[in-house]
């Protein structure tokens, strides 16, 4: 390799942070501010309205997304260019095509500008990597119901080396927001409604993807999941204690302890302050707080929103303005409210040293991702090797992920279903692959602009599997009706088949979309938790025959099923579970998997009195029964999932009933599996703060672990938590850690926690910050009382 003496940034020997300040030191004002922008050449989404829906209220694609102008990427890199977007996820394309149109791109930025500093590549990567005829894994929704990060982060790494092989460098994932209402379309991108939860399967994600060289993004930083009644980018009314205890701590786990290397702006304000304009959140909490060196991108266009949505800038350069100084450093997907930034520093309306801040850590992070070495090249940043993005190894993942996520609620008196010769298979989500896949999945992103493209991936449906796994059965399949909509024409023919048939099984739920284009997803915002259209009529319909149904939702936000509630031969949940989805339902619907898949949301019992989730202090919760009319207790609750096996969790023991308020204590229990098939139970633990200077939820999820054990075989779990764990923001916004007494629960959901202890801690209140421990470590072994 040979370094040019007058381009001393491109060794590889000298420290990424060094040879970044040498790049920006040969800098003019306008290069360093072109490092802070981006161009979306492909971008024709809003060239592609969908055919009008009259039952829903849906705006023109061309109001929700803006072009960033007619500007080329010729005349967006002039001067140099931070980000090229989505090159691999706006249009179909071959891997050939997309390699091709990778280098072009890069070779535009290196010839038209002085400096010749390649652009990051960044792609979404949220069901898999979002391009033509890549895998779909399951919903994020479906990694939480799964309870299983080692498998997340095998996941991620799966995803980051195929974009890493096609040039990709940077991942806009994992979605690090917990779930406040489950109105919110977003739902399915959680992982779900406990901050811990999320905070350990998303730092999972991003150690795999970050495996692969590809740098994972947290989004979105911070309270989007909270909207006022769930809508799409409504305001968020949260004070900063909630924000501290429940919505912050996902993020600040993963960069603790998975060194994530960027983080996303949410679209949201808090009380009345954007997110993108809140120099506490991005400067004091996540760079002086934290210690967070990686780099702070925009959500696409939340710069320009300053102006357009919120009204807290004048235009779009006082909006760039404003962003830069809270501490956003690259605005995506285009230049808009950066390109002002050069007359802003010139007028001496902000200073130079905020464009040298960003700047400076666009170039670190490119010379960390090796784009500044010398003999780097387009060329050489793709593999010379035949890439599958839909590989045999990939679909595997994505089929164990589907297995593990599918929760059964209710075995009934039908599942697993047995000995059955004429079975009816109804419901809009039984003949329609795409009901099993999320909004940030190719085929339902890109494609339903481009219908003669069909999937790009061969994913069976529900009906195909079912055919397969039943194959010595008469399977009759009536659609009954849409998703979406009322027409209810379908009811009659589904009625008839299911009167015909020794059993029914329904499918229900989504399809997912944007902007009001399906019914979970981004700005698919639900008013109530009531089934899409008149689905919850063909149950009631189908019911009414007297024949059994087992009832199938396959879904990204969880829906009240009260009404359903001992009606049922079965009922089980399926979280969008991806490309392999269907047969994993079939499997669990045939007893040919156990199923060992736990809820990250609740079941609501009721359509409305939400937001609601199992995070309740005393006056929120099932022990408020009195205070108010409406029903609080869930159908099921977080963390329940049923199986064809049986576990039995006890005897829980503390290594001590006395710490101090800096000490550590062990849980230990043991899970025995006491019926007759090989299965998956998650031990949950769970502390309860009995006297706090706040009102606490009644119980937190503390540490968790997934256990699998053959019949009649036992395993004891302990788990190790450290005082630091029962820290909480006290009424002056410091978080604490209060001596006092700690209730312990063990179990296996939120309601069902039959080991119980008491602890107390002593000492002084510690003042801790982000230096505390914020995990629970968790051993499983063999039991040796055990069989």
């Amino acid at each position: 390799m040979s370094i040019s003496t007058d381009r001393p940034w491109s060794d590889p020997a000298l420290p990424a942070a060094e040879r970044a300040g040498l790049l920006l030191a040969a800098m003019t004002l306008d290069e360093k501010i072109a490092q802070l922008g981006s161009r979306w050449a492909g971008n024709d989404m809003a060239d592609h309205d969908l055919p009008a829906d009259e039952t829903m209220n849906v705006a023109p694609m061309e109001d929700v997304f803006s072009t960033g102008g007619s500007v080329s990427l010729e005349d967006a890199s002039r001067d140099g260019l931070g980000h090229l977007t989505r090159v691999w996820g706006s249009y179909p394309q071959t891997v050939g095509q997309g390699v091709a149109e990778v280098i072009r791109q890069h070779e535009v930025v290196l010839k038209g500008s002085r400096l010749g500093v390649p652009a990051i590549v960044h792609e979404e990567c949220l069901t898999g990597f979002t391009t033509y005829g890549a895998t779909v894994y399951p919903a994020s929704i479906a990694w939480g119901a799964t309870f299983d990060p080692g498998l997340v982060e095998r996941m991620a790494a799966a995803i980051g080396r195929d974009m890493a092989a096609v040039g990709v460098h940077q991942g806009l994932s994992p979605v690090l927001d917990v779930v406040r209402d489950y109105r919110w379309g977003r739902v399915e991108e959680t992982m779900g409604e406990d901050p811990y939860l999320v905070a350990i399967l998303g730092s999972a994600y991003v150690r795999g993807l970050q495996s692969a060289g590809v740098i994972a993004t947290l989004k979105h930083f911070a309270g989007y999941s909270a909207s006022r009644a769930g809508r799409n980018h409504g305001p968020v009314s949260m004070g900063r204690r909630e924000l501290l205890d429940i919505i912050l701590p996902t993020f600040e786990t993963a960069i603790a302890t998975a060194a994530a290397g960027s983080v996303m702006s949410s679209y949201a304000d808090l009380d009345g302050l954007p997110a993108s304009a809140d120099p506490w959140l991005f400067t004091d909490v996540l760079r002086d707080d934290w210690g967070f060196e990686g780099t702070v991108v925009s959500d696409y266009w939340a710069v320009p929103f300053l102006s357009s949505m919120h009204r807290v800038a004048a235009d779009d350069a006082d909006a760039g303005a404003l962003a830069l100084t809270a501490g956003t450093d690259v605005e995506l997907p285009d230049t808009i409210g950066f390109a002002g930034l050069a007359d802003k520093v010139r007028a001496g309306e902000i200073s130079e040293d905020l464009i040298d801040r960003a700047a400076r850590r666009v170039l670190q992070q490119k010379a960390e991702l090796g784009l500044l070495d010398a003999d780097w090249t387009p060329q050489t940043s793709v593999s010379t090797e035949t890439i599958d993005l839909n590989s045999e190894q990939n679909r595997a993942i994505g089929a164990e992920l589907a297995e593990k996520s599918i929760v059964l609620l209710d075995a009934g008196t039908a599942l697993p279903l047995t000995d059955l010769t004429k079975i009816a298979i109804v419901g809009p989500c039984a003949d329609d692959p795409r009901t099993l896949m999320g909004c940030y999945a190719f085929p339902n992103h890109v494609l339903p602009r481009y219908p003669e493209r069909g999937l790009g991936i061969t994913i069976n449906s529900p009906l195909d599997a079912l055919r397969n796994e039943f194959s010595a059965a008469e399977l009759s399949y009536a659609k009954g009706c849409e998703v979406m909509g009322d027409d209810r024409s379908g009811f009659e023919q589904a009625v008839a088949l299911a009167q015909d048939c020794e059993l029914t099984v329904a499918f229900v739920g989504d399809l997912s979309g944007l902007f009001g284009h399906g019914t979970s997803g981004e700005g698919c915002d639900a008013e109530d938790l009531r089934l899409p259209g008149v689905q919850g009529e063909l149950v009631d319909a189908l019911l009414a025959t007297g024949k059994p149904v087992v009832l199938v939702v396959v879904s990204g936000r969880p829906y009240a099923l009260g009404e359903f509630d001992g009606r049922l031969a079965g009922l089980v949940q399926a979280f969008l579970p991806g490309q392999e989805g269907a047969a994993a339902i079939a499997g669990v619907l045939s007893g040919r998997i156990v199923p060992s898949g736990k809820l990250p949301v609740q079941i609501p019992r009721h359509v409305g009195g939400q937001p609601g989730t199992y995070l309740q202090p005393a006056l929120g919760s099932v022990e408020s029964a009195g205070i108010s009319g409406l029903e609080t207790r869930p159908l099921y609750p977080f963390g329940y999932g049923a199986s064809y096996t049986s576990f039995s969790v006890g005897e829980l023991r503390l290594s001590a009933d006395e710490i101090a308020s800096d000490g550590e204590f062990t849980a230990t229990v043991r899970v025995t599996n006491t019926g007759s098939r090989a299965g998956d139970e998650v031990a949950q633990l769970y502390l309860r703060d009995v006297v706090a200077q706040v009102a606490r939820p009644l119980k937190l999820l503390t540490g968790f672990a997934r256990v699998s054990l053959e019949p009649g075989q036992a395993a004891e779990v302990t788990f190790r938590v450290h005082a630091d764990r029962t820290a909480y923001t006290g009424p002056d916004l410091r978080r604490i850690v209060e001596p006092g007494e700690f209730e312990v629960m063990v179990g296996t959901s939120a309601l069902d926690l039959p080991c119980r202890a008491m602890l107390r801690m002593t000492g002084d209140v510690r003042v801790v910050g982000h230096d505390r421990v914020l995990t629970t470590p968790v051993s499983i072994s063999a039991d040796p009382g055990g069989g």
